[in-house]
């Protein structure tokens, strides 16, 4: 017979910064922090895709680097700045946003969150970047409508808003 216990996860008090406003949470540390996001602060905007960081539905950035929130431990975001979909504006008027509205990227819009977050990303890197280089950044997000093209087309003008405002 086996003596040991099932031991439960221990829950922890952590602060996390989430769009720039501090929040105490109490979570098992090894949570991944897309749970934290959706179900904790109630910021469903970041989708649960395919859990295993493949699909990039649940991009969000930390410190300014896009990553998979589904496979990351609310404990590794301890000290550092989480930026969410509604993080990125308040309102939709981010140059990011306001291309995905004028080329009519969304179809069924599910990976859209993780796809703007993937393209702000890249923007703040690259400024100006080639065919390639966005099918190189957008790679590890999948759109099952097939928007690729329209995606492509909205990160050149967003690009091209951006630079236009930074020369201003």
């Amino acid at each position: 017979m086996n003596d040991s216990k099932n031991v439960l996860p221990e829950e922890s008090i952590m602060e996390i910064n989430v769009n720039g406003k501090k929040h105490q949470i109490e979570v098992d540390s090894d949570m991944p922090l897309l749970w934290v996001l959706r179900d904790v602060l109630k910021l469903t905007g970041t989708k649960y895709g395919c859990g295993i960081a493949q699909c990039g539905a649940c991009t969000v950035h930390l410190d300014g680097q896009a990553i998979r929130c589904c496979v990351t431990p609310v404990q590794s975001t301890a000290g550092k700045s989480i930026t969410t979909i509604e993080g990125v504006s308040e309102t939709p008027d981010h140059p990011v946003q306001q291309a995905w509205i004028t080329e009519d990227v969304p179809q069924c819009g599910y990976c859209q969150s993780g796809q703007i977050m993937s393209a702000t990303a890249l923007l703040v890197k690259n400024p100006n970047p080639t065919d390639l280089e966005i099918d190189n950044a957008m790679s590890g997000n999948i759109c099952r409508c097939g928007t690729y093209v329209r995606i492509r087309k909205a990160i050149h003008l967003a690009s091209k808003v951006q630079i236009k405002e930074s020369s201003s």
